[in-house]
C-alpha cells in the first residue's frame, strides 16, 4: 500500500520528500512511520531514495532497493514503485495461500494428540485398575490397551524427553550450514511436499528476475538479487552457479538446463524470452503457471490429509472404546 500511494503522489507532482512526509503521517504501525521518517530525513540531507531504503533492510529487501535505484536511474520511479506493489502482493498472497491451507491439518494433529494423551493419562488407568481389581480374564484388546497404559505410565515421560531432545537437537543441526543445506535439499525431493516447496522457489524467482528485469538491471546483478532472496541454499546453489556460467558467456537458460531444480517450462521459456527479448514477460508467464500449480498440488494434498487424519484419530478412539465395551461385557458374562 504504501508503494502505490507512493507512486500515486509522485505521479500528480508532488516531490519525494512532501510524498514521505504525506504518507508519514497516514502510516499506524509506528515502527514503519519512524523509518519513513528516517528516509525523508536522509533524502532532505542529499541522499537518493534507494540509497535511504537500504539503509532498512528488515523493512525495505534488497530486490525493492534495488528495483528503485533503477527506476531513479530510468527516470520512471512511480512505474517502477508500481510493478515492485504486484510483486509483493502477489508474494504475500502465496505465502497466505499455504498457511491458511495448513491451518486445519495441523489444528488437528494438534488437538488429536493432546485428547490422546489425556486419554492414556487420566481416563485408562480408572478403567485399567478397576478391571485389574476384579481379576477376571479381559479381551485381546483390553489386555493390549492395559499395557500400552502402563507402559505409558511408566516410560512416557522418558519418551516425551526423548522426543524433546530429538527435536531440539535436529534444530540445532539444521542451524548449521551442513545441516541447513541438506534439510533444504531434502525438502525438494519430499514426496507431495517437495514439487510444491520447488515450485513455490521457482515462482519467486520468476517474479524477482521478470521485474528487475523489467526494471532495467543487468542479468547478473539479477542473479546476485534472486541468490540472496531465497532462504533454500540448495536453490542458492544452482542459481550461483548458473550466474558463473551467465557472467562466462553462456546465456541464462543453458546454465539452467544443467540444474535439476530447474523444471523444463522453466528452462524453455526461458530460452524463447532470450530470443525474443521479452524475458521479463515470459518468467512471468512461468511464474503464473507454477502458481497455479502449487495451489493445485496444496489443495490435493489437502484433500489427502484431511481424510487421513479422520480416519487415524477414528481407527484410534475406536480401539480404545471397544477395548472399553468388549471388557465391560466380559465382565458381566463373568460374573454372571
Amino acid at each position: 500500500m504504501f508503494s502505490r500511494q507512493l507512486a500515486l503522489l509522485l505521479e500528480s507532482g508532488t516531490d519525494i520528500v512532501a510524498s514521505l512526509e504525506i504518507l508519514q503521517a497516514q502510516i499506524t504501525n509506528r515502527t514503519l512511520r519512524r523509518v519513513i521518517g528516517e528516509i525523508a530525513a536522509d533524502i532532505r540531507g542529499g541522499s537518493s531514495l534507494s540509497f535511504a531504503l537500504s539503509k532498512h533492510p528488515h523493512i525495505f529487501s534488497p530486490i525493492y532497493s534495488r528495483a528503485m535505484s533503477a527506476g531513479e536511474r530510468g527516470g520512471n520511479l512511480e512505474v517502477v514503485l508500481r510493478q515492485m506493489a504486484n510483486y509483493i502482493e502477489r508474494g504475500a498472497t502465496t505465502e497466505k495461500r499455504v498457511k491458511n491451507a495448513l491451518t486445519y491439518p495441523i489444528i488437528t494433529v494438534i488437538v488429536a494428540v493432546i485428547v490422546i494423551i489425556l486419554l492414556i493419562t487420566f481416563v485408562l488407568p480408572t478403567f485399567t485398575s478397576m478391571y485389574t481389581a476384579l481379576n477376571v480374564e479381559l479381551p485381546l484388546a483390553t489386555r493390549m490397551l492395559i499395557g500400552l497404559t502402563d507402559w505409558f505410565e511408566i516410560y512416557g515421560l522418558y519418551l516425551i524427553l526423548a522426543i524433546v531432545v530429538a527435536v531440539v537437537l535436529a534444530f540445532i543441526y539444521i542451524k548449521t550450514p551442513t545441516g541447513k543445506y541438506l534439510w533444504d535439499k531434502t525438502s525438494l525431493r519430499l514426496p507431495v511436499l517437495g514439487r510444491i516447496t520447488l515450485l513455490t522457489e521457482l515462482a519467486r524467482i520468476c517474479r524477482t528476475t521478470s521485474l528487475l528485469f523489467r526494471v532495467g538491471l543487468p542479468l547478473p546483478e539479477i542473479m546476485s538479487m534472486a541468490i540472496h532472496g531465497t532462504t533454500n541454499k540448495a536453490m542458492a546453489e544452482a542459481l550461483t552457479g548458473v550466474q558463473h556460467d551467465l557472467i562466462r558467456g553462456e546465456g541464462l537458460s543453458k546454465p539452467m538446463s544443467k540444474w535439476p531444480q530447474f523444471l523444463p517450462l522453466m528452462v524453455q521459456m526461458t530460452g524463447v524470452g532470450e530470443e525474443t527479448g521479452n524475458l521479463d514477460d515470459t518468467l512471468s508467464t512461468v511464474a503464473e503457471s507454477y502458481e497455479l500449480e502449487a495451489d493445485d498440488k496444496i489443495s490435493v494434498a489437502i484433500g489427502l490429509i484431511q481424510p487421513i487424519l479422520t480416519i487415524g484419530i477414528g481407527v484410534i478412539i475406536a480401539f480404545i472404546a471397544i477395548a472399553l465395551v468388549s471388557a465391560m461385557y466380559s465382565i458381566y458374562g463373568q460374573l454372571g
